[in-house]
């Protein structure tokens, strides 16, 4: 058993940046982990009042993630960072996190996880090589009431899947931020610097993770309609894409970023040949389960309800029923699920499946492969479109 923190370093996550703090927080809400290091910014000035804010060392302050890869590596075995985080912006992904692997430093990314489908190939193939770990960042997925709607629905409790609705509505992008000095709309919106696909890219793969993760199925075929609602927008903000499963199920994916007056109420439905399941994002604690031949039932999160959840889900609640665990909490959990593997693995100990319950490569690859596959669709007069990886 490991009898220390483990050590965190971070690239990018700066001062002027709004996931950085996020990660900060999740990292650090179980007491497992701290930040000992970072290039935070490729800003010198803002890489060092960011570091100096966070009271790391002035020697570990760095200004680029070359020169931190460089000498963490060259520390003592007791002192260097055990993995590092990446929160950069999506074209920044792959470099850093190539060069992180190679030194023999464990990941945490951002998602996407990189900006190309052959770039996560590649990291794929560095992760195996090595024998590093690395975690991906679906937040969603963190949530205690999907870890039991993914339990129940595997376990056979729906019967067999037919149908998927998945929805992630957001409005803040309904006009065209981006020239107005929203920095994180500038970014999103750049195909330089995003991808070949904004919203879908941004929010769509978060709900095609959602979908397979509480299914354990595959998507196989797609068939999508992307749009660019905001005149002057360089990509797609809105979007609807119809699924196909491994097992024959059909789904219905709806992502849009130009939802005026929405704010992030991503939403899931599962049905099966027994009955459904519905969970929302913006009401985190509430599963609702829905019986072809029974009333239905309300499903609350809490940490004293291991009489009738899943131990998937209990693992993941803090605090006892009745009290709400949201987003930074869904985030920690990645991390808290992500830390209990590293130190097992560090220790020389066995890691359980409630530990190694979190995104990893495999996830990255496919949520890159969707953007791919759900661009060429929509360009396209066919029908549908092989998913392919």
């Amino acid at each position: 058993m490991l009898t220390r923190k483990l050590r965190m370093g971070m690239i990018g996550g700066g001062k002027d940046a709004f996931i950085g703090a996020i990660h900060r927080f999740a990292a650090f809400m179980d007491g497992q982990i701290e930040l000992v290091c970072g290039a935070l910014s490729i800003n010198p000035e803002i890489a060092k009042d960011s570091g100096k804010s966070l009271y790391l060392p002035e020697d570990r302050i760095y200004l680029t993630y070359e020169e931190m890869i460089q000498k963490e590596a060259a520390l003592p075995a007791d002192k260097r960072m055990d993995f590092v985080t990446i929160v950069t912006p999506n074209f920044a992904h792959f470099a850093p996190a190539m060069a992180a692997l190679d030194n023999g430093f464990n990941v945490v990314i951002e998602k996407p996880i990189t900006f190309t489908l052959d770039e996560a190939k590649q990291l794929k193939k560095k992760v195996e090589e090595t024998g590093l770990l690395l975690c991906l960042t679906h937040t969603y997925s963190g949530y205690p009431m999907v870890k039991q709607a993914r339990a129940m629905v595997q376990g056979g409790a729906l019967g067999k899947v037919r149908k998927v609705w998945v929805e992630y509505p957001q409005g803040w992008l309904s006009k065209l931020s981006e020239r107005e000095g929203n920095a994180q709309a500038a970014w999103r919106t750049d195909p330089k610097k995003s991808g070949k696909s904004g919203c879908m890219g941004d929010i769509g793969t978060h709900a095609a993770h959602l979908a397979e993760y509480i299914t354990g199925l595959k998507i196989t075929q797609l068939c999508a309609d992307l749009n660019v609602m905001v005149e002057g927008r360089a990509l797609d903000d809105d979007g609807n894409v119809l699924l196909k499963f491994e097992n024959g199920a059909a789904g219905v994916l709806m992502a849009s970023q130009v939802a005026a007056g929405e704010e992030n109420a991503l939403k899931i439905r599962v049905y099966g040949e027994k009955g459904g399941i519905e969970w929302a994002q913006q009401e985190p604690n509430t599963l609702l389960v829905k019986w072809l031949d029974q009333p239905a039932q309300i499903l609350r999160a809490g940490g004293n309800y291991g009489d009738r959840l899943s131990s998937f889900a209990v693992k993941n609640c803090r605090t006892p029923g009745g009290h709400p665990e949201g987003y930074l909490e869904a985030f920690a959990n990645i991390y808290k699920n992500f830390a209990a593997t590293l130190s097992a693995k560090l220790s020389g100990d066995t890691a359980t499946p409630e530990m190694k319950d979190y995104p990893q490569v495999d996830e990255g690859i496919r949520g890159m492969a969707f953007i791919d596959n759900v661009v060429t669709s929509s360009q396209s007069d066919k029908k549908w479109t092989e998913h392919k990886v």
